[in-house]
């Protein structure tokens, strides 16, 4: 918006926060160079991650959120799941960077679950990859 001057007001930037404290990304839409609307969308939890993430971390195993989303976003999320740390923000050649990090760095063995398209480097990348279509 900034980019084509179209005007954002503080109460829509209100908004955007309300839906990304909701685990919400919201996206602006203008017509005509004009603020026309947002939408707002998010990712379904499957129905059995919040269990199947705690009994992860009842076994000692870190579960770490590694997304692209917003860091506002992402954390909404994570606390819904039982995550409590969140690497956000970043971009699907990155991941691959993130996951070789956690491995060299911190010395971490490391599973990831990701979709097959953007995620495919750091999948590769990890220990265990774990590639889900749906």
């Amino acid at each position: 918006m900034e980019d084509n001057q179209v005007a954002v007001t503080e109460s829509v930037d209100a908004k955007l926060s309300e839906f990304e404290k909701e685990g919400k990304t919201a996206v602006l839409v203008s017509i005509d160079n004009t603020l026309s609307g947002i939408i707002a969308m998010s990712d379904t939890i499957k129905e059995n991650a919040k269990a199947a993430i705690k009994a992860l971390k009842a076994q000692g195993i870190e579960v770490i959120m590694l997304t692209g989303d917003n860091k506002r976003t992402a954390n909404a999320v994570a606390s819904k799941l039982g995550i409590n740390r969140v690497i956000a923000e970043v971009l699907p050649y990155q991941k691959e960077e993130v996951v070789a990090k956690l491995k060299t760095t911190e010395g971490k063995v490391v599973a990831m679950v990701g979709d097959w398209i953007n995620d495919a480097p750091a999948l590769a990348r990890a220990d265990l990859g774990i590639a889900i279509g749906s």
